[in-house]
This record gives C-alpha cells, sequence and structure tokens, in this order.
C-alpha cells in the first residue's frame, strides 16, 4: 500500500508515523530532529526535561522549562522544515507552565497524556500549535472533545490512542492488564473514529485519529492505516536509534532484552506501568526506599508513603545506571536485535508497508 501523508490541519507530515514523547530525556531534540527530517513527526518529551540542568535539584521547576526552551530551538536548528512536538504529562504539576513556555517558543504541537487535559486549549489559545490529547477509550475521547466544544468551542486537532501494550505508564487497570487477552486497539481506534465524527462535521475539518502501543513492524502500520487510523505513534523502535537522546546502556537494554523480562509494575503514583525486569524493580518490590528531597513532578505522589522516587528512577537509567533505575519499554521491544540509524528504520518501516 502507498502510504499517505498525516494531515493535521495546515501541517502536513509526509510520512504518517510519530515517534512518542519518552521521558526522562530518552526523546530529546537530537531522536526528534532526525524523525521529523525523515518525513515523520519528532517529539520532545517535557517530562522532567531539565535533569542535566546544575540546579535541577533546587530549582527543578525552572530547571525544566529552561531547558525545554533549549531542546526545541536545538531541534529547529536541527530540522528548520521538519514538524516537532512536545509531549506534556496532564498529570504533572507544572503542566500549564510547560505547555505555555512550550507554545511560546513556536512548537507545532503538543501531545497530552496521563489524564484527559480539559484545560489544554486555554493554553494555546492565540497560537497556530496544535493540540493531540492522548486516550485509551472511545468513552475518554466522547468525554474531552464534549468538554472543549462546550467550554471552548473547539475540537482537538488530533487524537492519539494508545493501547495496553505501550510502554511506560498505561491507561488500563491492572485486572486489564492481566487479563490474557488484552483490550484490542484496533477496536479502540474504531470507537475513537465513530466519537469524533460528529465533531469533523461540525468544526468542517477533519480529527486524524493514531493508533499508538505495540505497533513494531511496517506490516503493524499498514493494518492500522486500513483499519482507518490516519497514522501511528511508535516509540519503542526509536530508542535503538543512534539518535536517541539516552546513554548507550539505555539502549543496550531493549538489544539484549527478552520476552520474559517485560513485566507491568505498579509506580509510585499507583498507575501501572510497562518495564524491565532488573535489581532496581527487584528491590523496589521488597523494601520501600528513602526519598531525599522532592521535584514535586507528578500529581497524587506522596513522598511520605511512595516506594521510590520515580524521576530519580528514570533519570538513573536514562544517564546509563541502567541496574539503579527504571526502564520503560513497549511490549515489542524484544524483538529488536541491533541499534540503526532512524533513516534506516523509517526507510525499513516505510518499504515493509507499501510491500503489505
Amino acid at each position: 500500500m502507498i502510504l499517505k501523508p498525516l494531515k493535521i490541519g495546515d501541517l502536513v507530515a509526509r510520512i504518517p508515523i510519530i515517534q512518542g514523547g519518552m521521558g526522562v530525556g530518552v526523546s530529546r531534540s537530537r531522536l526528534a530532529a532526525a524523525v521529523a527530517n525523515e518525513g515523520g513527526i519528532g517529539i520532545i518529551s517535557g517530562v522532567g526535561i531539565g535533569f542535566l540542568e546544575p540546579d535541577f535539584e533546587k530549582n527543578t521547576m525552572q530547571a525544566n522549562l529552561r531547558a525545554l526552551v533549549t531542546e526545541i530551538k536545538k531541534a529547529r536548528l536541527l530540522s528548520p522544515k521538519g514538524i516537532i512536538g512536545v509531549n506534556v504529562l496532564t498529570a504533572m504539576n507544572n503542566f500549564n507552565e510547560l505547555v505555555r513556555t512550550a507554545v511560546a517558543e513556536g512548537i507545532d504541537l503538543v501531545v497530552a497524556g496521563a489524564g484527559l487535559p480539559t484545560n489544554l486549549p486555554e493554553l494555546v489559545e492565540g497560537f497556530k500549535t496544535k493540540i493531540v490529547p492522548i486516550v485509551s477509550s472511545g468513552k475518554a475521547a466522547k468525554i474531552l472533545m464534549k468538554l472543549w466544544d462546550k467550554k471552548y468551542g473547539r475540537s482537538a486537532d488530533m487524537i492519539i490512542v494508545e493501547g495496553p501494550k505501550a510502554g511506560g505508564h498505561l491507561g488500563f487497570s491492572e485486572e486489564e492488564l492481566s487479563q490474557e487477552e488484552l483490550p484490542d486497539l484496533m477496536r479502540i481506534v474504531q470507537e475513537v473514529i465513530e466519537e469524533v465524527q460528529p465533531f469533523e462535521e461540525k468544526y468542517s475539518c477533519k480529527i486524524p485519529v493514531i493508533a499508538a502501543g505495540g505497533i513494531y513492524s511496517g506490516a503493524d502500520i499498514a493494518a492500522y492505516l486500513k483499519g482507518g487510523a490516519a497514522g501511528v505513534q511508535m516509540a519503542t523502535r526509536f530508542v535503538a536509534t543512534h539518535e536517541c537522546d539516552a546513554d548507550i546502556k539505555f539502549k543496550e537494554q531493549y538489544v539484549q532484552c527478552k520476552e520474559e523480562d517485560i513485566v507491568i509494575i505498579k509506580s509510585p503514583v499507583g498507575m501501572p506501568g510497562r518495564a524491565l525486569e532488573n535489581e532496581f524493580i527487584k528491590k523496589m518490590t521488597q523494601a520501600k526506599a528513602a526519598i531525599r528531597g522532592c521535584y514535586l513532578c507528578l500529581k497524587g505522589c506522596n513522598p511520605h508513603v511512595a516506594p521510590y522516587c520515580i524521576s530519580r528512577a528514570l533519570i538513573e537509567a536514562v544517564k546509563g545506571n541502567v541496574e539503579k533505575g527504571l526502564v520503560f519499554v513497549g511490549s515489542n521491544a524484544c524483538k529488536i536485535d541491533g541499534i540503526v540509524s532512524v533513516k534506516e528504520l523509517m526507510h525499513s518501516l516505510v518499504q515493509e508497508a507499501q510491500q503489505v
């Protein structure tokens, strides 16, 4: 099949592949720009992005805002004509500040997950920045679209549907994830497509619906496009690239892992997540770690009862201290057998999809 461009209003990505945002520090300017230069959409993760700033420990929010500006500017220099977005978690305490900062820097789109970003339209008002919520059900998409329609008189510019096979925090219950048969992403995508149709008619626009979570090959891409999705989001595949911003030891974890190494964990904020089982994970299931200082990163995280600091765990991992940190992965990470360039990966994905 021939891959059609992904159109988000006046933005047109030649290849309908979005590189998923991965924090802390896994997807920054280098990876996002490389994907954008190949015709896809590159995403910088705003989660804990200032971890390398000298004042991160004492002045976390300002360090994050400063680093976000720096990474957006770098991405623009590396990919002046590419489409660059920022992924920000709705559950973050400084969600509003991060979004406003990215918008002021002229970011093309804001992707928001980990909860419904109910106030996102007001944060981009007066700018051309596209708003892209991440949902895990048709119901969630309907609730958010109705709210935005009533309160702001507008719709989403695109919707990403993240299924149960994604990496990191998941929008499904532990019970759903423990079932032998996981909720079907294709079915959820089609439910969301149905839910957005009334809003497409009302606002005389096309709202692309994107499939995400566990998409690995060109054949997967072709299947979801045939199923009605306008494009796909992929994250795990982009970790095993030379341009990925994580330490080489972090990338090697993806190359070396086996299916049995991939487990569902419970994060300090109570959400289930998919990660690699390592010494850190084993230790955290046995005893509570002492949390020294708090970055105030996530709403609902209580450092007095949390088993460990998730920010610190992710920072250790991305720096290469993988046995002392948390390595989030998608369900198909075990299929990766080597590290390639973004150009090679994008070319092979497109070629595989077109051959189907």
